[in-house]
């Protein structure tokens, strides 16, 4: 399941921390998403999921979302969900259609479900398809990747928001 166009992204380093990324067709700069874990490996309460750039058109480097970034286009909503321990139900603040639910799988590492196909899988990467052409960018589709959740197997979908 490979696609020429991104393919030509560097891929973020390996973590086991790391829940999926986002990349954009304006630039290689790619949004990640960790799990915020606490020293005894469970989802700190108070923010599961750390979010910050690399910015792979410069030099590489980390760098923090800034206050815009993070409270409308790549920030999360996120809430604990009382029936089931250390589990969190969110969103993206930009996109808030589809819910996604992050949490530890039973060998301890954090996962991000979320809908692919009408059904909740486990989210490795997204692509999204920007028009710049005008004052306001937009978005012309967007690709899911990720895992079946019970068969391991590759899952796709490719929608326009």
């Amino acid at each position: 399941m490979s696609h020429a166009k991104f393919d030509r992204f560097p891929t973020p380093a390996h973590s086991t921390n790391r829940l999926f990324y986002i990349q954009r067709s304006s630039n290689a700069n790619t949004v990640v998403y960790d799990a915020n874990l606490l020293p005894n490996k469970s989802l700190n309460p108070k923010r599961p999921v750390y979010t910050y750039w690399i910015r792979f058109d410069e030099q590489g480097q980390k760098e923090e979302l800034t206050t815009i970034q993070r409270t409308l286009a790549y920030g999360l909503y996120t809430n604990p969900i009382p029936a089931e321990h250390n589990t969190f139900e969110g969103y993206f603040l930009a996109y808030r259609k589809r819910k996604f639910v992050v949490k530890l799988d039973a060998k301890g590492n954090p996962i991000a479900l979320f809908p692919i196909n009408n059904k909740l899988n486990i989210l490795k990467r997204v692509y999204v398809s920007v028009d710049e052409t005008n004052l306001m960018p937009s978005v012309n589709y967007i690709e899911l990747f990720g895992k079946d959740v019970v068969t391991g197997k590759d899952v796709y979908e490719r929608f326009k928001p």
